[in-house]
Formats: C-alpha cells, structure tokens, sequence
C-alpha cells in the first residue's frame, strides 16, 4: 500500500517479512466486546484494495475477509470483554485486546505496526502509525478482519435481542439505539461504565 498524499512517507526500521499489522474496532459502541486483529501479510501473495474497513461496504469487507484469512502468513483475534472494559477504561482495554490478538499469531512477529497513536504495551518492538489503516496494508488488513468479527457478534446480539436493532447500528449510541435503552434498560453485555448505559442503571 502507498501512503496516503496527506501524509509523509512511513520510515520503518526493520525490513524482514515478519512484520504484524494491529488494529482495533469497537471503542465507541456501548455494548460488546472491543475486537483486535494482528496481521502478518504474505509479501509473495499480495491482496489487492486493502484500505480503511470503515471505507469499505460489508460485501467488500467480507471478501476481503476470506483473502487475508486465505494468503496472509498468520491472522490473531483478540478480545477484550464488556466487563474488562467497565473495569479497565476503554483505552486499557483496547491494548488488552490487542497485546492477546499478538499473542495468539501462529508467526511470532518482530516488530509491530499499529494504528493509531500508541503501543499496547507489548514486549515487541513497533511504531504507532496515526491513520495507519489508509496507510499500512498490514493495518488495514486487521482492521478489515477485526471489523467484519465483530459485525458478526452484533448480528448474533440481533438474532437474540431484536428490539434493539444491533444488526442495523452495531452498537454505537445511534437514536435507535438510545431510545431502545430507554425503553428496554441495559442488557447484561453493556457496557455499565459508558455514560448512556451508566444514566440508566440504579444508584
């Protein structure tokens, strides 16, 4: 992947193959699990179109999906659960999430290129890389993993609480959902320290 115009060049000190994309999705939704993915690519199977899930329709993200799944050297889901986010924060929780999706690569990497703007605090080398999942195909491949994982959760979340609408708004504070807490109250996988979820619960 060639960096994005708007930003510089990405100067990477290491040059070997086994270098692990991380990336997260579920910070901002109220309720599940916050989902990693660390990503090891095949540099002699290249994928095509890797880019920002977020930028991607969900029949795109899913055949990507199966492509990195099938060529990548080894692909690592990571989770870390409502509860661990209520008793952590969700920033602590996220590099939990992460630090176990590069914990169960099949590859041990060598160095770490994550989004965002820190490490997790894992014990390998790395660089943070701001916007890195338009920028670094590793990156983008975990999101694109990550994403489409945990669409999946909220779609079985649906399947068993319908009124709710998780399949449409995947769990972010949408008006949908808001008005669905209203009526309904918190299930027991919201996420009790968010201030929607927490407004609602008893003193």
């Amino acid at each position: 992947m060639t960096p994005n115009s708007e930003h510089s060049p990405l100067v990477i000190p290491y040059q070997g193959w086994r270098l692990a994309g991380v990336d997260e999705v579920g910070r901002g939704p109220l309720i599940g699990t916050v989902v990693a993915c660390a990503v090891i690519l095949d540099p002699q199977r290249p994928i095509d179109g890797l880019m920002d899930s977020k930028k991607m329709t969900p029949k795109r993200r899913e055949k990507l999906d199966l492509l990195i799944r099938e060529r990548a050297l080894a692909v690592s889901l990571g989770e870390a659960t409502s509860g661990e986010i209520d008793a952590l924060n969700i920033h602590h929780a996220t590099h939990l999430a992460m630090r176990r999706a590069i914990d169960g690569l099949s590859i041990t990497p060598e160095y770490l290129l994550v989004d965002g703007n820190r490490l997790p605090g894992h014990r390998l080398p790395g660089q943070a890389v701001v916007k890195g999942d338009g920028r670094v195909a590793a990156i983008a491949a975990a999101s694109i993993v990550a994403k489409v994982a945990r669409d999946a959760q909220m779609h079985a979340l649906d399947a068993r609480h319908p009124e709710y609408g998780f399949a449409a708004h995947k769990g972010y504070p949408t008006r949908a959902h808001l008005d669905a807490l209203a009526r309904l109250g918190p299930l027991p996988e919201h996420r009790r320290s968010f201030r929607p979820v927490r407004a609602l619960l008893p003193d």
